[in-house]
C-alpha cells in the first residue's frame, strides 16, 4: 500500500544531508513551509544551498536558517527586504554567498529541471552584469542569454490539502514557487493542513500529482490572539 504521509516533521527532514540543495517554497510570506525549515534547524544540516524567491523575512523559517549559519549559497530573486537583516549581515561579511536569479529565470530554470530541458535561450539579464561568462546568442535579432536547469535534491512545499499518495491541492497565492519546485527535486516534502481519502480531491483540481511528491506531512493551523487562525497569505 502506497502511503506517504510521515508521522511528524522530524522525520520527514531527517536524512537531509550537510551540502544539500534545498528548494524552499514561497514568495515573500505567501506558501513558505515554515514548520520544515525549522524541523531542518533541529536536523542540523549544514553548508546548505538554499532556492528560494526571497532571503528570508524577520526571525523565522528560512531567516532562522540563515541566522543559524546553516546555509552556504542562497539562489534567489529578492535577496534584500526591509526585515531580511540575517541574509545583509552574512552577504556583507563574506560568509554566505549569493546567485542572484531574475524571478522570471528562476522559475523557468526550476521548471526545465523538472521537464528534462538541458537548458534554455531567455532575453531576461542580457546586457547586463548576471549575463556575464554566460553564453549568448542572436535569435531571429533578437538577443538571448543562455540559462540552465536548478536541480534539487530536496524540496520543501506548503499545500492546503493532501491524501495519502501524495496529491495535493494548494490555497490561493501559496501555491506559487510549490508545483514547480516538486518536480525539480529528488525528494519532494510537503505540509497540508487537511489529509483527505483517496478520491476526495477532484482530479481537475490536483495542482501537484503524488508522482512528484515522496513525503506528506500534515499540520495544524495556528490560532492568533485574536482567534482567527494565522495565514501565510500575499
Amino acid at each position: 500500500m502506497i502511503n506517504k504521509l510521515m508521522p511528524n516533521l522530524a522525520q520527514a527532514v531527517a536524512d537531509v544531508p550537510d551540502g544539500a540543495t534545498v528548494m524552499i517554497g514561497g514568495f515573500g510570506t505567501a506558501g513558505l513551509p515554515n514548520e520544515l525549515t525549522e524541523a531542518l534547524i533541529e536536523q542540523g544540516a549544514r553548508d546548505l544551498v538554499i532556492v528560494n524567491n526571497n532571503a528570508g523575512n524577520g526571525e523565522t523559517g528560512l531567516a532562522a536558517l540563515i541566522k543559524a549559519r546553516r546555509v552556504r549559497k542562497i539562489i534567489c530573486s529578492f535577496p534584500r527586504q526591509v526585515d531580511s537583516h540575517h541574509f545583509d549581515a552574512q552577504y556583507r561579511s563574506g560568509s554566505l554567498e549569493l546567485e542572484l536569479v531574475p524571478q522570471g529565470n528562476l522559475a523557468e530554470r526550476i521548471r526545465a529541471a523538472g521537464a528534462g530541458i538541458g537548458a534554455f535561450f531567455t532575453p531576461t539579464g542580457y546586457g547586463t552584469p548576471l549575463a556575464e561568462g554566460k553564453e549568448t546568442r542572436v535569435i531571429n535579432g533578437k538577443p538571448y542569454v543562455l540559462e540552465y536547469p536548478i536541480h534539487a535534491d530536496y524540496a520543501f512545499i506548503k499545500a492546503e490539502r493532501g491524501d495519502r499518495w501524495g496529491n495535493l491541492t494548494y490555497r490561493k497565492t501559496a501555491r506559487n514557487f510549490g508545483p514547480v519546485m516538486a518536480t525539480a527535486a529528488k525528494v519532494t516534502v510537503a505540509t497540508v493542513h487537511e489529509v483527505v481519502e483517496l478520491g476526495a480531491l477532484d482530479p481537475e483540481a490536483v495542482v501537484t500529482p503524488g508522482l512528484f511528491v515522496q513525503r506528506v506531512v500534515c499540520i495544524p493551523r495556528q490560532a492568533t490572539q485574536a482567534g482567527g487562525f494565522k495565514e501565510q497569505r500575499a
